[in-house]
C-alpha cells in the first residue's frame, strides 16, 4: 500500500509543488542513467520505479487539469 500513500500525497500538492517533484524526479532519473552507463549504480530497478513515479506525477497533473 505505499503506492497508495504516495498518491495521496501527490494529491494533496499544489500545481506548482508538482512540477517541481516532476523536474526533481526527472533529474534523478537522468542521474541514475548516468551512473549506470558508467557502471556505479548498484540497484538497477531503482530505475523503473523512478520512471513509474514519473507518470504518477504526470497522471495527477493532468487530472488536476481535467478538473479545472
Amino acid at each position: 500500500m505505499k503506492t497508495s500513500k504516495y498518491l495521496d500525497e501527490l494529491r494533496e500538492k499544489t500545481d506548482a509543488e508538482l512540477e517541481k517533484a516532476l523536474v526533481d524526479t526527472k533529474k534523478e532519473l537522468f542521474n541514475l542513467r548516468f551512473q549506470n552507463a558508467t557502471n556505479q549504480l548498484d540497484n538497477t530497478a531503482r530505475i523503473k520505479d523512478v520512471r513509474k513515479n514519473i507518470a504518477r506525477i504526470q497522471t495527477i497533473i493532468t487530472e488536476k487539469a481535467r478538473v479545472k
